[in-house]
């Protein structure tokens, strides 16, 4: 081989890893848990926005969620992380300490765009010693359901504390015809278990503190037990999850339930697999006119409440183009966060409420969003300004057991071993009193680690 020979090779392999590393850099990789068809669609054309508008390729890989633990720790072993993750709550803080998610690039992102413009709660839950762990994008907050109109004509105030809900059940309870409240109770639904946390929270009380477990007090604890009795004695009969509640609320039989948003939808009879019955018209939306939401909720021990939320991140790898992932979270945040919100409206509510323009653009874009299934229409419509202001101000409040303490894995544990409820449950059955309940359920609680 000649000396020139060899020269225009290495030129030509020289050419080949500069041309492979460019296109490295201008592509990249994002896993997303939103893997449902047509959300899948929606993302890969916001990302293709994002495509055009910077010349970046985003690969979209779908990731179930029950998998996403298992597959970023493999990857992260690997050396093979994408570059941007999108993923829940549990996983902020815990990935950080992992090293799999660069704390560094999501609070300059959130920097950019601004702190002040995202709901302080959505942000406080992925707070880190020196920034945030992951980019607020969504979240939904847990809601009380209730008739409105009903507490209207009997000159009730809205179920916002405990003495509000009892109040209520006072005057509205009526069995067969009508149910004061339609409260969990089937033990092993976690369903049972996220209103429980909501309830416990609304009172102040958690089961975590900043070394782990905590001893809960009694006397707000017993609260909260008698108020869950109260509103459990005036449900009806049976094993009670999302399923009897929303059914009998559709049917005009209840005056109260605990659900999430994707009950919006619903309500105002845009979806045929679940339409409200209180009419000969299933596609009415009369239900939804006369229902009121409280997101924030308050119990003796606790005057300020709290709303408990699911959110969701944008996280920026350890692996990760960092320039190219955090322009492209960024775009997601902003030119494009409206399409993003698009994916699912009525479980998608803005973080980020707007921008230094225009400080509600993303929650009016939000509310003009088409939401439901068989038949379409904007959030905007259905419901008055009050109550969207209700819906999205639920995350500047946002709470989980074991966030602000460091103590999410911990707070996740002791939720998904059922034990509170199978407690409480017994209590509502007799079994044991308060002070015993108490006392048990910090005796096995503190077993969990």
């Amino acid at each position: 081989m000649t000396k020139f020979m060899k020269v225009s090779l290495l030129a030509a392999a020289s050419s080949l890893a500069l041309a492979t590393v460019a296109q490295a850099q201008d592509s990249i990789r994002f896993w997303t848990t939103e893997d449902q068809p047509e959300r899948l669609a929606r993302q890969e054309a916001m990302a293709a926005d994002f495509t055009a508008e910077t010349g970046v390729e985003v690969e979209v890989i779908p990731v179930s969620e029950t998998d996403l633990g298992t597959r970023a720790t493999a990857a992260f072993a690997a050396g093979d992380l994408p570059d941007v993750i999108y993923h829940t709550l549990q996983y902020a803080l815990p990935w950080v300490e992992a090293g799999i998610l660069d704390p560094d690039a999501a609070s300059d992102v959130i920097e950019d765009l601004g702190e002040d413009t995202f709901a302080p709660g959505a942000l406080s839950m992925a707070a880190t010693p020196d920034g945030f762990a992951s980019v607020p994008v969504d979240g939904w907050t847990q809601m009380i359901v209730y008739r409105a109109d009903l507490f209207e004509e009997n000159g009730l105030e809205a179920p916002t504390t405990y003495a509000n809900v009892l109040a209520a059940i006072e005057a509205l309870h009526n069995p067969p015809d009508m149910f004061g409240f339609v409260a969990a109770t089937k033990v092993d639904e976690n369903f049972m278990s996220q209103v429980l946390e909501h309830v416990f929270l609304a009172n102040g009380v958690s089961p975590v503190g900043d070394d782990g477990f905590q001893e809960l007090d009694e006397a707000a604890t017993t609260e909260v037990l008698e108020f869950y009795r109260a509103i459990v004695e005036a449900s009806p009969d049976g094993e009670l999850f999302w399923q009897q509640s929303r059914e009998l609320y559709f049917a005009g039989r209840a005056a109260m339930i605990i659900w999430s948003p994707f009950i919006l939808d619903e309500l105002a009879g845009l979806r045929d697999s679940a339409p409200p019955t209180i009419t000969d018209d299933p596609t009415s939306a009369e239900l939804a006119s006369r229902t009121g939401i409280v997101t924030n909720f308050a119990g003796p021990s606790n005057p300020d409440g709290a709303a408990w939320a699911d959110i969701r991140y944008f996280g920026i790898t350890a692996d990760a183009d960092t320039d190219a992932a955090m322009d492209f979270v960024a775009y997601s945040m902003n030119e494009g966060y409206t399409a993003t919100l698009s994916i699912a409206p009525e479980g998608k509510f803005p973080v980020r409420r707007g921008n230094e323009e225009s400080p509600s653009a993303f929650t009016d874009a939000w509310a003009a969003l088409d939401v439901g299934i068989d038949r379409r229409a904007p959030l905007g419509d259905l419901y008055p300004q009050e109550m969207i202001d209700e819906i999205v101000g639920g995350l500047d409040v946002a709470q989980r057991w074991g966030v602000s303490e460091g103590q999410l894995a911990l707070a996740s544990r002791i939720v998904n071993s059922q034990v509170i409820n199978r407690l409480v449950r017994e209590y509502i059955d007799g079994v044991r009193d308060a002070s015993a309940t108490v006392a048990l359920m910090n005796e096995e609680l503190a077993r969990i680690e």
